[in-house]
């Protein structure tokens, strides 16, 4: 109980050092944004509000603009359920990628970052202007 609560404690402590350092957006032109937007529809982040591996996620999901969904999964929450039944485990952050009729469950933080890095990071934007021919 006493570790529950500590956890709990420097989760809450962590949040708060979170929003005083908060990252700025990175600044898109609209037409950019909204291709972001759309692409990211299809993304859900299953979290806990206090995780700190989820508050290291979602501090790149905000450095990135990307506005994902998160859905708490505390306990009695129906997305923990969810969670369990489709990623096969209660583990957070995961980041469910709907694309083609197929779920793709993607655990761990690190690998959930570099993926939104390489996917909406500055590489990527270059890398999209070469294709578009700008």
């Amino acid at each position: 109980m006493i570790i529950k609560l500590l956890r709990e404690g420097l989760g809450r402590l962590i949040v708060f050092i979170d929003w005083l350092t908060r990252p700025k957006p990175v600044q898109r032109l609209p037409q950019q944004q909204r291709l972001v937007e759309e692409q990211v529809s299809h993304m859900k982040l299953y979290q806990l509000y206090a995780c700190p591996f989820c508050i290291k996620t979602r501090r790149v999901m905000r450095r990135l603009n990307l506005p994902i969904e998160t859905r708490n999964v505390h306990t009695g929450s129906p997305w923990r359920d969810e969670l369990e039944q489709g990623g096969g485990r209660i583990q957070v952050p995961c980041l469910r990628i709907e694309s083609d009729g197929q779920d793709v469950w993607m655990y761990e933080s690190s690998d959930i970052i570099r993926f939104l890095e390489q996917r909406f990071g500055d590489g990527a934007e270059a890398a999209q202007a070469n294709r578009d021919g700008g």
